[in-house]
Formats: C-alpha cells, structure tokens, sequence
C-alpha cells in the first residue's frame, strides 16, 4: 500500500516524523511518500534528502497556514496530514493568527482534501490562560475539532532528541554562564518525551489500520516519557551529561519577568527568555494522571504497537548532548 503524508511545518520534529514514516515502511507494509510543506521547506528537504529514500520523500511544496489556497496546493492527494503549526515568540496578533487561525485552517484543507489530520498542540493548552501561546494553542484545538471532529490532537510534554531546543540549548549556556538558572525554586515539573518516539506515535496513527484509526480519531494524546523531573533537576541533568561543574541558582519569578522585558525587545538568541516564559514555568507540564474520556494513551499507542518501551532521558541524552553543547 502506498500512503502520501504531508507534514505541515518543516524543522525539528517534522524531520524526525520524516525518518520514522520511512522506518516504519517495513513494519507497516506502507510505502509511505512523504512531502515538507512550509514556508520555506527546502532546507528541511535538502537535509532529509541524503537520509531518505527518494522514491519516498516528494518534492516540497511551499505552503503558508495563514493562506488557505497555498494549502489547498499543498495537500493535494494527500492521505494524511501533520499538522505542526506553531511559534515560540511573536506578538498576540501571531499566535492568533497562526496557532489559532492557521490550525484551522490547515484542518479546513485537510478535510477538503479528504486526508487524516494529525494536529499538534502542547500540553498546558488553555483557552482561559492569557499567555498567548497557551491560550492560541487551546483555541487552536478547539478550532480543529470543530472543522475536523475525527481529528487527532497530540500535546507533547517537553521534547528532546538531537538537535532540541531545551537540552542542546541550556548545555551551551552552561558553557558561557557561571551558573544555571530557575525561577522560583525550580519546582514546576516536565515531563520529557523522546523526539523518536512522538514521530513513531505518528508512524502508527498514519497507518491504515481501522483498529488504529478508530482508537485516535477525534482524540487528544498527551504525550510523556517515563519520568517526571522538576526543573532544577533537569539543570541537574544538563551538567551531569555536559560534564560540567555550575552551580544551579534560584531566582525569583519578578526578576525573570523583568529580564523578559528587556530580552523580548532584542533578537532572538541563546539567552532569550519571554515574560511568558516565565509565568509558563509556574505550572507543571506533565501528562493528566485522570484523563478525559475523549483521551487516549501515548504510552499505550507507542508500546503496544512498536514493541518497545518509551525513551528515557538518561538513555537518549548521553548519545548527544555533550557533542552538541559546544558553542565554540
């Protein structure tokens, strides 16, 4: 069987769903043809490239959420979509735009389309939040589910694998900072999970299984590792795999908002740290222990149909972080 996946969003954990749809060829016998669809995917394409089959991985077609006939294009034939709309930092107007109105829009081309939709979102999503990002991406499924109702939503906990932006990038400031930061006690908890297994959770969710199909459709998964560790022991953590020595200091919540004023006024770069940010650090992040009905399982969905336990930090970080933590 052939399968034609369009993952919406290039970048970290689209390239990663990229190699897991090729992997999973075999085990699912689905030749799956997976195309990047972006703003600008070719970068993303041009990495894959070397790493994948070409009779798998199509041409990227450019597509932007925000412009519905781009969409249409770019989803032409396509069988499933993943949908990885998204931002870190912006103004209120983008999130609204982009998390909120773009998700909704990438829902509407999906179902025109007549492909699954698989949408991400995060953990911590709520519409009555006035953090913009959490807010966006609680509108955002709500938006999605409206249009889509036998959509999937995955809202991952804290993602890491090579090349992440937590892990990777807290090494490095332990590289050029004489200690490393938390804000009020470092006691908000996370629950980190494997890049590879969030893509392979995708891998399954793609495949033509109706047993699959009807466990996923119109469910939200929240996706968690093993573990469940506080922020100051994730700075633990960095220093111990980065074999550094820095003291882990605690500072309060109104010096971080402060520090997010001035930073959001600058570029983007290795210190940048929001007032949102910050506020985000005073709930945990971590999988609902008493889920709702229309919830389903990551845990349950990875092992049971990949034969192999979920990923741990201490399993995954040793294979990576040290090598790439170097700013120099």
């Amino acid at each position: 069987m052939s399968s034609k996946v369009v993952i919406c969003g290039a970048g970290f954990l689209g390239s990663n769903i990229a190699k897991a749809l090729t992997i999973g060829t075999s085990e699912s016998n689905i030749f799956y043809r997976v195309q990047i669809s972006s703003r600008s995917p070719q970068r993303t394409y041009d990495e894959l490239k070397p790493l994948i089959n070409p009779e798998q991985l199509l041409l990227p077609v450019a597509a932007d959420v925000t412009n519905p006939d781009s969409l249409k294009k770019a989803f032409e034939d396509a069988d499933v979509i993943v949908s990885l709309v998204g931002l870190m930092h912006g103004s209120v107007e983008d999130f609204n735009r982009i998390q909120w109105k773009g998700a909704e829009n990438v829902a509407k081309a999906a179902k025109s389309a007549g492909a699954r939709l698989v949408h991400f979102s995060a953990i911590g999503a709520d519409p009555h939040s006035f953090i913009p990002y959490a807010r966006t991406k609680a509108l955002g499924e709500s938006a999605v589910f409206e249009v889509y109702p036998d959509a999937t939503v995955i809202r991952p906990s804290l993602v890491f694998g090579p090349g992440d932006g937590f892990f990777v990038r807290f090494g490095k400031l332990s590289q050029v900072l004489p200690f490393l930061p938390v804000f009020g006690g470092g006691t908000s908890r996370f629950q980190p999970v494997f890049v590879g297994d969030i893509a392979r959770a995708v891998e399954i969710i793609a495949r033509n299984d109706p047993k699959i199909q009807e466990s996923v459709q119109g469910k939200v998964i929240e996706a968690g590792g093993p573990e469940v560790f506080n922020y100051r022991q994730l700075m633990d953590i960095v220093l111990n795999y980065t074999e550094r020595k820095r003291p882990v200091i605690s500072l309060p919540f109104a010096l971080g908002a402060v520090q997010g004023f001035v930073m959001e006024q600058l570029p983007v770069n290795l210190f940048t740290v929001t007032r949102a940010q910050v506020e985000q650090l005073k709930s945990d992040n971590v999988v609902n222990p008493s889920p709702p009905a229309n919830h389903a399982s990551f845990k349950d969905l990875v092992e049971r149909h990949s034969g192999s336990p979920l990923k741990s930090v201490h399993e995954i970080l040793p294979t990576y972080l040290k090598s790439s933590s170097s700013v120099f």
